[in-house]
């Protein structure tokens, strides 16, 4: 029963419920000036732990404790009222996380041009695109100058240019010594960006410290693992699979018809890869494994390569390998990254996986974008006979 009328009018049939622990005994602590990733599967609890720091759910038990100004960017469109315009809503967002409205109202021209919207600044939001919210709620965030950032994984929603105006602000508030905790898919940012980072699996964290070997973990997770497997049969499994950085990039470039490195194709463009990987230890029967991600991580295809045929099974340590060929181009505009996962099997038939980041791209074009790729169909449709009444 949901609702008060159903309780009056059944008042003895039975409620059942179930107790969903979304966290448990989640404990960690982020430095002052400290760039700190949260990192895990969906549903494995990332998104709902940053709602706690940010005081927007209550905790059934333990404390949070938090020093300094604090700017939220957690779900989009949160504190946007739909009905008023881009101007008023910034200046009322600015006066939320901590701004007068005198400073608020002085700030606005540079969330405006931040955000890239002053032709817009007296359309209502809901008149606006998602990507057009992102860019305005990020810009008045950066404008707030808070001294933590929380930031989910909205970003995602941004166009190539914008993301990569927000990489530049990371950069800034880093040497800046603000406080930042990401939530995020891309393992490359993590990697790229923070100082350490944590792993959580279905409500448990697995691992707080070094932002690579957080990011092995989570590639481990994804990864070759018996879906089934749980607790601690599943902390034993992450141990045994190891990442010893057996294989590291040299070089890795998409390529136009002109042989030149691009980071953007036209819709339905080939994506032609070069991609040059060195052995830093002898791999034995290797497969190499080329993922296709989105920008919020979800792998849209892969494709797995062997050593051609005459090669042998194994690669000795400082031996390079170049992987080349052509793949058919479906995706639809938007921000994309191709990762290499290397893989090799170790004596007693036990395995080690390496993920490689090697390009971030984009697809441009005027299509209407729906899901993430554009697929060929033969189908015809035709009215039957009347068969009659």
């Amino acid at each position: 029963m949901d609702s008060l009328k159903e309780r009056v009018a059944h008042p003895f049939t039975r409620i059942e419920y179930r107790e969903l622990h979304a966290l448990r005994d989640v404990s960690f602590d982020v430095h002052k000036g400290e760039f700190f990733g949260i990192v895990g599967r969906n549903g494995s609890g990332k998104s709902t732990l940053l709602k706690i720091l940010a005081s927007i759910y209550r905790a059934d038990a333990g404390t949070v404790r938090m020093a300094g100004r604090l700017a939220p960017f957690i779900e989009l469109g949160v504190g946007f009222n739909p009905e008023l315009t881009a101007r008023e809503n910034g200046l009322l967002n600015g006066v939320l996380l901590g701004l007068t409205r005198k400073e608020a109202a002085r700030r606005l021209d540079a969330v405006l041009e931040f955000a890239e919207l002053e032709d817009f600044v007296e359309l209502q939001l809901k008149n606006y695109s998602s990507g057009m919210m992102v860019r305005l709620a990020f810009a008045v965030m950066v404008q707030a100058d808070a001294d933590i950032m929380l930031i989910d994984e909205v970003l995602a929603v941004g166009d190539a240019a914008f993301a990569e105006k927000c990489m530049d602000v990371f950069r800034e508030r880093r040497n800046a010594g603000k406080t930042i905790v990401l939530v995020t898919h891309d393992m490359g940012t993590v990697q790229d960006f923070c100082d350490r980072a944590m792993l959580i699996h279905d409500g448990d964290v697995k691992f707080v410290g070094d932002p690579h070997e957080s990011a092995a973990m989570y590639y481990r997770l994804n990864f070759a693992l018996d879906r089934d497997r749980q607790g601690d049969e599943l902390d034993a499994e992450l141990s045994t699979v190891v990442d010893d950085k057996a294989a590291r990039v040299l070089s890795a470039r998409l390529i136009g018809e002109d042989g030149q490195a691009v980071r953007h194709l036209e819709q339905g463009e080939p994506m032609r890869l070069e991609v040059l990987l060195q052995a830093r230890r002898e791999l034995v029967r290797p497969r190499f494994l080329i993922h296709c991600l989105e920008a919020a991580g979800t792998v849209l295809f892969e494709f797995m390569l062997d050593l051609e045929e005459g090669a042998g099974d194994r690669i000795s340590e400082g031996q390079r390998v170049r992987l080349v060929g052509e793949i058919e181009n479906r995706l639809v505009p938007g921000r994309y990254l191709l990762n290499c996962w290397v893989r090799r099997d170790d004596a007693g038939g036990e395995w080690a996986v390496q993920a490689l980041r090697l390009v971030e791209f984009s697809v441009q074009g005027d299509a209407v974008r729906y899901g993430f790729v554009s697929v060929r169909s033969d189908f015809t449709v035709h009215p039957e006979a009347n068969a009659g009444p």
